[in-house]
């Protein structure tokens, strides 16, 4: 690979990897609420948690340029707190990427938790655990392979988010170009099929690999379920 193309790679896996790191703290969140609590609003919660699985990504991505913009109110509240703008840049993408694969991680983080005994975690209870003691020693050790699997598969969707990243960060080589806005760019360049090609097998592999890894993860997963229940 040249370096364009080493330099989109390199932006790609950067982008995902922050785009796990902001979902996972709402993501584990939400996905302990979905499991644990029945209130009222959950299907409202489901709803918006979902939005972004049947969105159109340019219109989920245009929804974050208007909140993240100049004058948007998390966008201002950025510029006046932390002198930063996201805008047309690599952090914009990497927010692109957490939105967009927040739904995936959300649902491999519920069913994780959901496959933990309750039993388990009141039994710690009884034992003088606090309720955080028990979420951070109890759940989150016995549900750690859909948690796993769901940044994996979070990871593996921002790598190839196209249609949000676009909009909010444009597509500036070298800055925010990613591996599918370079593929995107290479297609519309004289001869840029061949050049694209080297990119587009290492963006399967990557994406094949996460994939098999997730499904190994989940299938752990239901394994573990399956023997604390005939326990």
């Amino acid at each position: 690979m040249d370096s364009d193309q080493l330099s989109a790679v390199l932006l790609s896996l950067r982008v995902s990897l922050v785009g796990v790191v902001l979902g996972l703290p709402p993501g584990l969140l939400c996905g302990w609420l979905l499991a644990r609590k029945n209130f009222w609003g959950k299907t409202v919660l489901e709803t918006a948690i979902n939005l972004p699985l049947v969105l159109p990504p340019v219109v989920t991505g245009y929804l974050l340029l208007v909140a993240f913009g100049r004058n948007g109110w998390l966008g201002a509240l950025l510029q006046s707190v932390f002198g930063i703008s996201i805008i047309f840049d690599w952090k914009g993408a990497a927010v692109a990427a957490a939105v967009v694969a927040f739904p995936l991680m959300v649902r491999s983080i519920r069913l994780g938790i959901s496959s933990v005994d309750p039993t388990l975690e009141m039994a710690a209870q009884t034992l003088g655990a606090g309720s955080w003691d028990v979420f951070w020693n109890v759940t989150i050790p016995l549900a750690r392979s859909g948690i796993i699997a769901g940044c994996i598969l979070a990871f593996a969707r921002g790598f190839g988010e196209f249609g949000a990243t676009i909009m909010i960060s444009g597509n500036i080589p070298g800055k925010t170009q990613t591996v599918p806005l370079y593929v995107y760019d290479q297609m519309e360049t004289p001869g840029g099929v061949e050049n694209a090609t080297s990119v587009i097998v290492v963006s399967i592999l990557i994406a094949a690999f996460a994939l098999l890894i997730s499904e190994m993860l989940e299938k752990q997963s239901r394994v573990v379920s399956k023997q604390e229940s005939d326990g």
